[in-house]
C-alpha cells in the first residue's frame, strides 16, 4: 500500500502543495492552490484520488489554515495540523538554507512521512477548542474595553467636578 504525505505551506491567500512518498518518491512536484472554494474542493477530490493511504499535513500558523484544513476535513481526508516550531525544527542539518513556499511543502510533507505514526489528526475537537478561543478572545476585549470605558468616566467626571468647583463662589 502506497503511503502519500501531503505538505502544505499555508499563506494568506494561497497555499503551496507537494505529494510525497517513502524513500523520497515524488508523487508530483510542488504546486500552488488558491484558497477559494471551488479550488480547495478540486484539491480535495485530487488528493482523495490518490492511490493509497493518504495524510494531509500543515503547520498551525495563524487563521489562514483553517479555512484549507476544514474544505479538506470535511471531504473526506485525513488532515494533520502541526506546531509551526516542530516544522522549523524538523531537518535543519543541512548547510543551506533554503526558504522558498516549495521547500516548506516538501518539508512539511517529508516531517509527515518521518512522523506517520504520531501525527494526531484534525477533527471536531479541534473546532470547539477553535470557538472556545475565540469566545475568549472576544470576552477579553469587551473586558478590556469596558475597563477603558470606566477610567474614561471615571476622568471625565472628575474633570467636571473640578470645573464645577471652580465656578462656584
Amino acid at each position: 500500500m502506497n503511503l502519500n504525505a501531503v505538505g502544505i505551506d499555508i499563506s494568506k491567500g494561497k497555499s503551496m502543495v507537494s505529494i510525497l512518498r517513502p524513500m523520497g518518491e515524488v508523487v508530483e512536484t510542488p504546486f500552488e492552490v488558491q484558497h477559494n472554494s471551488e479550488s480547495l474542493k478540486n484539491l480535495a477530490k485530487h488528493l482523495l484520488h490518490l492511490d493509497g493511504d493518504t495524510k494531509v499535513v500543515m503547520e498551525h500558523t495563524g487563521r489562514y489554515y483553517e479555512a484549507v484544513a476544514n474544505v479538506l476535513f470535511e471531504n473526506g481526508l485525513s488532515v494533520y495540523i502541526v506546531n509551526p516550531l516542530l516544522i522549523k525544527a524538523y531537518g535543519n542539518n543541512s548547510l543551506r538554507r533554503v526558504k522558498t513556499d516549495k521547500a516548506d511543502a516538501v518539508k512539511i510533507a517529508r516531517y509527515a512521512l518521518d512522523n506517520w505514526v504520531e501525527l494526531r489528526e484534525y477533527g471536531g475537537a479541534d473546532e470547539i477548542r477553535y470557538q472556545l478561543k475565540t469566545l475568549n478572545r472576544q470576552f477579553q476585549l469587551a473586558s478590556k474595553q469596558r475597563t477603558e470605558t470606566v477610567n474614561n468616566l471615571i476622568a471625565f467626571f472628575s474633570g467636571c467636578s473640578g470645573l464645577l468647583q471652580q465656578s462656584s463662589p
